[in-house]
């Protein structure tokens, strides 16, 4: 059975542009296309599609606003945002995210990207991973929809909790967590649920662009009681505290000569990576380090990114997670680490937040 989508945007060009992308897999049939938010209510109530492409920038009404009323109107539908490359792009974006849109792609050039071929790849799997999606779900509650958050992201720890714990940057354990297609919604299930005083630092690769993981990491440390941040060059790795490797760098790990604790280093270098950040660039590196004393865990992702790291982590006598196909959106990355023998443990999601505070505790 064919994926019936709906593409929204103000443009005609990019609505065609679009279109001819997604109708290059065979899967895919475009049943319709709407110019704004009001035309795309109407043929959502027509037409019942399973996932909704969807512009934000849009005159009549916008993308978050018809977001907002598209729940109501169809429960079931997922929705994959069309936003610009931009740091505003991105903090709208992620209130798309927030309202329920099951994840993104961002436009290669502003609002009107005559080179969108770009991330066709991209937009073509994040729409079949979405119908996925909505055919594994049941259906739930409309509040629970509108609101598009987990339970664990709507439970947000209160700031005067969490201040209460002072970053120890001593040199212990590290929880390093690969990510791709379906990223965002996925750590939002798991990240929230770490206690504020675990016992590592926690590194979090999540294939996304440069504009967009500032807005993201923020984004986590609203809602997660550890403390979240983009990593910078000369960081040092705190127990009880995240970082999010930056879109455009590969972030490393190296011995701080003065003190007994570990910096955070960025680089272009390896330039042919698939993705940059690379989860296996950063895995790699982080096991130098901290040998046993390394956690890995491997979420739903294209490809193969990570599994060699997961294969060098479980090799040095650490702990590797990979999510159960249950769950993850798209099972390659997973999957990948579980061929090669990398995962030691496979659970489904909602279970892998449990799972990580044992392998911290283990030593």
């Amino acid at each position: 059975m064919s994926i019936r989508v709906l593409v929204v945007d103000d443009s005609a060009m990019m609505r065609k542009a679009i279109r001819q992308i997604l109708e290059t897999d065979l899967d895919i049939e475009v049943v319709a296309t709407a110019r704004d938010g009001e035309d795309a209510l109407k043929k959502d109530q027509e037409l019942s599609p399973d996932v909704i492409t969807l512009d934000i920038n849009m005159p009549v009404m916008d993308g978050l606003t018809c977001l907002s009323l598209l729940f109501d109107q169809n429960p079931k539908v997922q929705v994959v945002m069309v936003s610009s490359l931009t740091q505003e792009g991105a903090i709208t974006t992620f209130e798309a995210m927030e309202l329920g849109a099951f994840d993104y792609v961002a436009k290669p050039s502003g609002t009107v990207s005559a080179n969108m071929h770009i991330v066709g790849r991209e937009l073509i799997a994040k729409v079949k991973a979405a119908a996925k999606r909505r055919r594994r779900r049941s259906v739930p509650s409309s509040t629970q929809h509108s609101a598009g958050r987990s339970a664990a992201a709507m439970e947000r720890p209160a700031r005067r909790e969490r201040s209460l714990i002072v970053p120890d940057h001593g040199y212990r354990k590290v929880v390093v967590i690969g990510v791709s297609t379906g990223g965002p919604s996925t750590l939002m299930e798991i990240l929230p649920h770490l206690p504020a005083d675990l016992d590592a630092a926690v590194i979090v690769v999540q294939h996304m662009p440069p504009t967009f993981t500032t807005s993201f990491a923020k984004r986590l440390d609203d809602y997660c009681q550890l403390r979240f941040s983009e990593a910078k060059a000369g960081d040092r790795l705190a127990r009880g505290q995240g970082v999010v490797a930056p879109g455009g760098h590969h972030l490393v790990v190296k011995k701080n000569a003065m003190r007994d604790d570990v910096l955070i280093r960025l680089t272009s270098q390896p330039a042919n990576a698939l993705f940059i950040p690379s989860v296996d660039v950063t895995m790699h590196s982080v096991v130098e380090f901290f040998g046993k004393k390394t956690v890995g865990v491997l979420l739903t992702g294209m490809g193969a990114d990570g599994a060699d790291g997961m294969v060098a982590i479980r090799q040095a006598g650490g702990v590797t997670i990979a999510e159960d196909a249950s769950t993850a959106v798209v099972f390659g990355m997973p999957r990948e680490a579980i061929e090669r023998g990398g995962a030691e443990i496979v659970a489904p999601s909602h279970q892998i937040a449990r799972e990580i505070v044992k392998a911290v505790n283990r030593w």
